[in-house]
């Protein structure tokens, strides 16, 4: 293999992580006795790394329901652990995600809908909106699914697991360039 001049991409650099991350949860589903598999794939969805994992880990079996209830706690539980276990930089969290029945395509339109009626909201009162806290992987796809909107924008705020994303809106002069009504 030669050296090259230019870094490697996420995605390549997450996928070096792939056989650690395969072992050890091979090693985990074995010694817990959950009856499930799991595959790794390149995602299809994502064509670059700011838009979603450049793999997944797809599980599934007759204990798949164990790792989605409670909104999937398990399994982010299970994803956070074997990642910081086989030492996944954290700028590569993103790159590696774990799923099971398509949970998270599901989680991020539910969000992408939450963001529209929140920022509907928003346009509408004039007030900033809140919402509840939620994981740094469930705020990307809020801030992205607003980016476009020029009528409000997002901040993250609080912190730990308190972090929420607030909605505000942009005076309309800013988003129009016309004077604000009165």
């Amino acid at each position: 293999m030669e050296a090259s001049a230019t870094p490697a991409p996420l995605s390549s650099s997450a996928e070096r992580h792939l056989a650690a991350v395969e072992a050890l949860l091979g090693k985990i589903i074995e010694l817990s006795g959950f009856e499930l598999k799991f595959e790794a794939r390149r995602s299809r969805e994502a064509s670059s790394p700011s838009e979603g994992p450049g793999w997944v880990v797809e599980l599934s079996g007759p204990d798949s329901d164990l790792l989605l209830a409670s909104g999937g706690s398990l399994l982010n539980a299970l994803e956070y652990l074997v990642l910081r276990a086989v030492r996944v930089e954290e700028e590569l969290f993103g790159q590696i995600s774990f799923d099971c029945q398509d949970f998270r395509r599901m989680r991020a339109e539910e969000l992408r809908l939450m963001a529209e009626v929140a920022a509907a909201r928003v346009i509408e009162t004039g007030m900033p909106f809140s919402l509840n806290s939620m994981t740094p992987r469930d705020r990307r796809v809020i801030h992205l699914a607003l980016k476009s909107n020029t009528r409000v924008r997002t901040a993250s705020d609080g912190a730990g697991h308190e972090r929420r994303v607030v909605i505000y809106p942009v005076p309309e002069s800013a988003s129009t360039g016309r004077p604000p009504r009165r």
